[in-house]
């Protein structure tokens, strides 16, 4: 099979991936995996995967959502119910690197595609399971979603302005974007050993467990204390000041915990004399007294504007950074400089952006050059390469095995 890539400069260049997930997780993983230069097809149902009608937002009729999440990857369609496009499905997989799946637990078993049935014609190849709980466990069989691993997690638990309110969402699906994120991990060091041992595994994590690998620090303290942790707002549950403070006209972040930061932070403020408070002598102490310590330290810092603060602390080498909204995020000269915000040319969407890729390599850059493929885009292209020919092409297009666009 001749092998085309969406990034022949990336650290993954020649490794070919077929994603059979939707909507989030999987498909994070595979964007990862795309970004870094590996052929990534997207396998999709007739109607397309669930985000392209995660709308409004929409751009001339394209999912704002499935374009986010899909961009770098080749689109196929294939309507798994009919035997020839499990047939296709089968022939890819069978030269493929890489499958990522996040279907409910039985799915792919009951297509004859279990990593055993694919592993015996493919041994080379990598089976990258998301779920909403894993593969084992008490809770396999259960469907998952970002809300409800949030919840099991604890992360909820420890999320929002303070003990008594309401529980709290993190607002970004965080366990969604981490699994996919965990996955593409879990990829790259199978493909490692892979190289070296020409042995091929599964690769097997969840939402549940991508929420409670955020909980390090909270656990660290429950682990030591056998106390719970609760929310602290914007504040840091080890260490003080550290978070958001209310300005003349906004907020302001300052991370001045460690002893150094904090007296500088004291002269930035003009309070000095904050220090010799026995209950703010040192980060220990600070911790206890927090509430306190906020109070007093908003009084300082609401007398002047969050501009004219982060200008003074950054003259005195503290940190600290505004309270952005996304559209200022999007602005901000040093994401724009590390091409966090880059543009890509859609089929009928036209040019639009999206978010660029996190790590930079000094040899094998990273690559944004491809829009999310509208549905069935590359149907014929892939077909054509397994070896099939136009009138076949055409007669499982008739007969609605496949779509294309």
């Amino acid at each position: 099979m001749d092998r085309q890539v969406n990034a022949p400069t990336g650290p993954l260049t020649g490794m070919r991936v077929i994603e059979l997930a939707h909507i989030m997780a999987g498909p994070v993983c595979g964007l990862m995996l795309a970004d870094m230069g590996a052929d990534v097809i997207k396998v999709e149902k007739p109607t397309g995967d669930d985000s392209r009608r995660f709308v409004p937002p929409e751009i001339n009729g394209e999912a704002a959502a499935y374009m986010m999440m899909n961009r770098n990857k080749r689109g196929i369609a294939l309507n798994l119910k009919d035997p020839d496009a499990v047939d296709i499905l089968r022939k890819l997989l069978a030269e493929a690197d890489v499958v990522i799946e996040n279907y409910r637990k039985g799915t792919m078993e009951k297509l004859g595609l279990s990593y055993e049935d694919l592993a015996a014609i493919n041994p080379r190849l990598i089976y990258c399971e998301i779920s909403g709980f894993g593969r084992t466990g008490p809770y396999a069989d259960r469907g998952g979603f970002d809300l409800i691993a949030q919840g099991m997690s604890g992360l909820m638990s420890i999320t929002g302005e303070g003990p008594g309110r309401p529980p709290v969402k993190v607002a970004a699906p965080i366990s969604d974007i981490n699994a996919g994120i965990m996955g593409a991990m879990g990829v790259c060091a199978a493909y490692s050993n892979m190289l070296q041992t020409g042995l091929g595994q599964r690769v097997d994590t969840s939402l549940f467990e991508a929420a409670i690998v955020q909980t390090y620090w909270q656990s660290a303290i429950a682990f030591a204390t056998g106390n719970k942790p609760e929310p602290l707002g914007s504040a840091h549950p080890i260490n003080a000041p550290y978070q958001a403070f209310q300005t003349s006209d906004g907020w302001i972040n300052v991370g001045a915990a460690n002893q150094s930061n904090w007296l500088r932070f004291l002269d930035v403020i003009g309070a000095p004399e904050l220090n010799d408070d026995p209950r703010f002598s040192s980060n220990a102490l600070r911790i206890p007294n927090l509430p306190a310590l906020v109070e007093i330290l908003n009084g300082y810092l609401s007398q002047d504007t969050t501009e004219n603060w982060l200008r003074r602390m950054e003259d005195a080498q503290l940190p600290a950074g505004p309270v952005n909204d996304i559209l200022q995020m999007h602005a901000d000269p040093q994401a724009r400089a590390r091409e966090m915000i880059v543009e890509v040319d859609h089929a009928t969407a036209g040019r639009i952006e999206t978010i660029g890729h996190p790590v930079k390599y000094s040899r094998t850059p990273a690559s944004i050059d491809q829009a999310a493929p509208v549905l069935g885009q590359h149907t014929r292209e892939v077909l054509a390469e397994v070896g099939l020919d136009d009138a076949r092409i055409d007669a499982l297009i008739l007969s609605s095995a496949v779509i294309a666009a």
